[in-house]
């Protein structure tokens, strides 16, 4: 058997992340993916556009601006040759993370060289669970609980879990997720990879808008303890230790590690692997757990051998019951050091590809840290993991 190609991530960008029903209420999906593909391409001259394999772009919900094939609708529209193909993917939050790993398969494989992955999630257009119709099935065979097509019930099912992971941890690494978002911006960290974006209003004309609009970097613990608990009376998960509802897109450039190399294009990090499994619905925010033990041992490494831990915080809960699985402090400063979607929202199928370029990021600053893993958690009962080797700082 012939030995894999080596895929590099190149580039990841994204838009500023929105609050649903704000900024971008008037501006389509689909043109929110293509102002980042484009940018990708200003930054990266030495990518040729015709020499691009392939484009998959991912959404929760494919319907409206974010139908039509969104994958081919948005190549077309980013000004790429009519002979670069598209098409659209979904693993619902986990969509952006899978046109990575999908596209990823292909340049492993030796049929791709160079290919744009990305994501979009308006949720102002589409409201989660819009269009869904479940089969009657799920539930007279109770082949799924029915608190599992509720994120926050599912949520609340973990602390039932894991009672020891209490909401006062749960809302002190959330005001860990908003301190640290604040100082990554203050350092200039998380600017570079974003996007401005031109946004329509029929009240102020046009918005010009270049940074995310969920942090509030004025949160404390007291105001985070009086916050409702919308999914349970008495509950535990509230709107200021989850992730809130937002509008973006993110994208990202792939190539064979060899073609990379000829074309002189900047090599951020090396795919070493990646796995997605399957767990109770009802918890699906323990996913990332199996997933990354299958990737872990599909490297052939532990725990132990990865120095950045980029992990979606769909809810704080569900963090935590990962760093606890693999024995990791709620604190450790290995763990989404820029922040995360607690603090600048979650636009559901773009936000693996924000993990990526956070990750990239992480690794300018931690040069000697060698590998790092990206990880979230994913509707229906799924986790999805993968492990990236540095290729940028001092371990190499």
């Amino acid at each position: 058997m012939a030995e894999r190609e080596n895929v590099v991530f190149v580039d990841g960008a994204r838009t500023p992340f929105a609050r649903a029903k704000s900024l971008y209420a008037e501006t389509r999906a689909d043109d929110l993916v293509v102002k980042v593909i484009r940018e990708l391409l200003r930054r990266n001259p030495n990518l040729p556009p015709e020499k691009i394999d392939d484009v998959a772009i991912a959404a929760a919900t494919q319907t409206g601006d974010q139908g039509m094939n969104i994958g081919r609708s948005v190549a077309l529209l980013s000004g790429l040759p009519t002979s670069v193909p598209g098409y659209s993917i979904d693993r619902w939050c986990a969509g952006a993370m899978t046109a990575v790993t999908t596209l990823s398969s292909a340049i492993m494989a030796g049929a791709y060289d160079l290919a744009v992955a990305g994501g979009v999630e308006h949720m102002t257009h589409h409201p989660m669970g819009e269009g869904v119709d479940p089969n009657p099935r799920y539930l007279s065979e109770r082949l799924v609980d029915p608190e599992a097509m509720l994120m926050g019930k599912t949520a609340e099912n973990l602390h039932d879990r894991f009672p020891h992971l209490s909401k006062e941890r749960c809302d002190h690494f959330a005001l860990s997720s908003q301190e640290k978002t604040a100082k990554a911006y203050a350092n200039g960290l998380i600017q570079p990879d974003l996007v401005p974006v031109a946004a329509r209003s029929s009240e102020a004309g046009v918005i010009l808008v270049t940074e995310d609009e969920s942090p509030r970097p004025g949160t404390s613990l007291e105001g985070l303890a009086t916050l409702k608990t919308p999914f349970r009376p008495h509950g535990r998960v509230t709107a200021g230790n989850a992730s809130g509802l937002s509008d973006g897109a993110t994208a990202a450039i792939l190539a064979n590690e060899k073609v990379a190399d000829q074309l002189g294009l900047t090599k951020k990090m090396r795919m070493v692997s990646f796995a997605f499994a399957g767990v109770d619905p009802e918890v699906m925010g323990v996913g990332p757990v199996p997933s990354t033990e299958k990737a872990l041992i599909k490297a052939g490494m532990t725990i132990e051998d990865i120095s950045l831990f980029e992990i979606n915080e769909a809810f704080a809960i569900q963090v935590l019951a990962f760093l606890d699985h693999f024995g990791i402090a709620d604190d450790d400063p290995r763990v989404n050091p820029m922040g995360g979607a607690i603090a600048v929202g979650h636009p559901l199928a773009s936000s693996g590809i924000r993990l990526m370029a956070n990750l990239a990021r992480d690794f300018v600053t931690n040069p000697g840290a060698k590998y790092g893993i990206t990880t979230m958690c994913i509707g229906l009962g799924m986790g999805g993991t993968i492990i990236w080797e540095n290729l940028q700082g001092s371990s190499n």
